[in-house]
């Protein structure tokens, strides 16, 4: 028998937001639009639903899921924040900053890893705060791909990805950001600690808070980052190899050139610059994130332009780094991950 065809994105209409609202309160998945990439949304409290999340993305347990929360005062019902959290909320929430609290009896266990701690953020894509508002729930929601391949930025994406596993999508269009959240660890309020660089800058944190925000981990813990390790994460997106694509991946220092020939001649090799380039190379096809270089523009592209060239159609990607200042850094860190070995 032919395979039924999956059902149409939802829509921003009462009709699909009431449909959607009531798949997640039935215990579904629903890949959901947020500002950096698109999540895959479960009831956060509900842990056959987030068991769920684990099992569609092959996610290992160890590797927490961050929960999404419609307002500041909600997040007292499933963590204790610090008094600064307040401090940061008035600057960068709503919007892509995740922060790691001591998480309440209320959470389960298996959203954290096993963990004290929990993260959580509060989201700004109007239609995710449209579902948190109409379903009145928590929302765990890790990207919405297999786990460690390239984050999906458009409806397209997850489809593409999960396909069955995942038929209820939410068609928000294009992610603004392109890149997850920043997280920061708050559980020492003496010492808070960047966990993973995003779209909110170290910079802007310790203007925020007034005082210094240690850097992240150069390793994570537990065994190198290897997905099996017994060892939980302290919060997502920390391991070595991460939004990885099928084709591999040679990173450039920003502005260095690309070598002439490439190591074969039947070699098809991809360039892929941050921005237009003056001089096209004459060995591969080339491609940029920006017109300008502008980093928010290639930190909204870059995943998109890695899903288009990891088609089959090249051997190999040519990527050039940023020179890791501001938004550069999440930039280069993605990148280092995508090109990290098996």
């Amino acid at each position: 028998m032919p395979t039924p065809p999956l059902p149409p994105f939802f829509r921003d209409t009462t009709t699909d937001l009431i449909r959607v609202a009531a798949l997640l309160r039935a215990g579904e998945l629903v890949a959901l639009p947020t500002e950096t990439v698109y999540g895959l949304a479960a009831n956060a409290l509900d842990e056959t639903a987030v068991r769920r999340i684990f099992t569609v993305k092959g996610r290992p347990l160890i590797d927490p899921l961050i929960v999404h929360v419609p307002t500041l005062e909600a997040v007292a019902q499933i963590a204790t924040p610090p008094p600064r959290l307040r401090r940061l909320a008035t600057q960068f929430w709503p919007g892509p900053l995740t922060v790691v609290l001591r998480k309440k009896r209320i959470i389960p266990d298996l959203v954290t890893a096993g963990t004290p701690t929990v993260a959580i953020r509060i989201p700004r894509h109007p239609l995710m705060q449209k579902v948190l508002s109409l379903t009145g729930l928590f929302l765990a929601a890790p990207s919405a791909n297999p786990f460690g391949y390239i984050s999906p930025t458009r409806p397209g994406h997850v489809r593409d990805s999960l396909g069955e596993k995942t038929p209820w999508i939410l068609d928000g269009g294009e992610c603004a950001h392109g890149i997850e959240s920043t997280i920061l660890d708050l559980t020492n309020p003496a010492t808070p600690r960047l966990l993973r660089t995003g779209p909110v800058t170290r910079d802007a944190l310790e203007s925020a808070l007034n005082q210094p925000v240690a850097p992240p981990p150069k390793t994570p813990p537990g065994q190198g980052g290897h997905p099996e390790q017994p060892t939980a994460q302290p919060a997502p997106g920390m391991l070595t190899r991460h939004y990885s694509p099928r084709t591999p991946i040679v990173l450039r220092n920003h502005g260095a050139a690309i070598p002439v020939s490439p190591p074969s001649p039947l070699q098809r090799r991809a360039i892929v610059w941050l921005q237009r380039p003056d001089k096209p190379s004459t060995d591969g096809l080339d491609f940029w994130l920006s017109e300008t270089g502008s980093p928010e523009e290639i930190g909204r592209n870059i995943f998109a332009l890695l899903r288009q060239l990891d088609s089959g159609q090249f051997d190999v990607m040519h990527v050039e780094l940023t020179n890791g200042t501001g938004l550069g850094a999440a930039i280069n860190d993605r990148l280092t991950r995508a090109a990290a070995k098996p």
